[in-house]
């Protein structure tokens, strides 16, 4: 429990064996699951007796759906509303594991590179897909900014490259950094309010000094946790707009 990296520690809740490949049903698996069952009774509770006057969680659904569907609109334009139920399971999904991992005792999937970077690979990938299906080899224009100096367009074509490669890397290590870095000063922060609570003597009156910090950066992380989601999700919506759009 001193530990603040044993929130990370990856469980194997069933071992599975699959021709020499472990894919183990893990902790981390587990919080994913809870996360789509979450998802599912949500929306079961907003739609079971939907109406003109929207119930709670009716309006919770609506002002959800307005805003990724705003976001994507701003972000991707008229083109980009094939991809708004994508765009919109992925807000929601790295939303509720984000905010479940908030619960004590609880686990953080993307708290875990190995998460982050799968998703932000398979975007990368439709990006790339998208981008050929749409424009075939004209996609490749990506590269080369309109006006550019044919004396720069060597090092502007390499340094794009670089820039358009580091994109699944940025993507993946931000939303993983984040919610590591917060986690671990949460529990930083709970572990000297316990030390200081059992210490006795003159010490124990200082305990509510990391009690308060520790409220206080609950409700931090569950911004963070909101935003990165969020964050997440445009970034998304940027990179989709680049392949369908081929704009600079």
């Amino acid at each position: 429990m001193a530990n603040p990296l044993e929130q990370f520690e990856i469980m194997r809740i069933a071992p599975i064996s699959l021709g020499g490949l472990d894919a183990s049903f893990t902790n981390a698996a587990l919080f994913m699951v809870i996360a789509l069952v979450l998802i599912w009774g949500f929306f079961l509770a907003a739609t079971r007796n939907a109406g003109l006057v929207p119930g709670r969680a009716q309006a919770a659904l609506e002002s959800i759906t307005g805003f990724v569907s705003s976001m994507v609109e701003e972000n991707i334009g008229p083109k980009g509303r094939a991809f708004l139920p994508f765009i919109f399971t992925l807000f929601l999904f790295l939303l509720v594991m984000n905010v479940v991992g908030l619960v004590p005792g609880s686990f953080t999937p993307t708290s875990h590179i190995a998460v982050t970077a799968t998703l932000a690979g398979f975007i990368f990938a439709m990006t790339i897909v998208v981008g050929f299906v749409r424009h075939g080899v004209h996609f490749l224009e990506l590269f080369v900014p309109p006006n550019t100096p044919l004396i720069l367009l060597p090092l502007i074509v390499v340094i794009e490259v670089i820039s358009f490669f580091s994109r699944p890397v940025t993507h993946a290590i931000r939303l993983f950094a984040n919610m590591t870095a917060g986690h671990i000063l949460l529990k930083v922060f709970a572990g000297f309010v316990v030390s200081l609570g059992l210490a006795g003597g003159a010490l124990t009156a200082f305990f509510p000094v990391p009690l308060v910090m520790t409220v206080a950066f609950y409700a931090l992380e569950l911004l963070v946790a909101v935003v990165q989601a969020y964050v997440f999700a445009l970034l998304t919506c940027i990179y989709l707009n680049d392949s369908i759009n081929l704009s600079h």
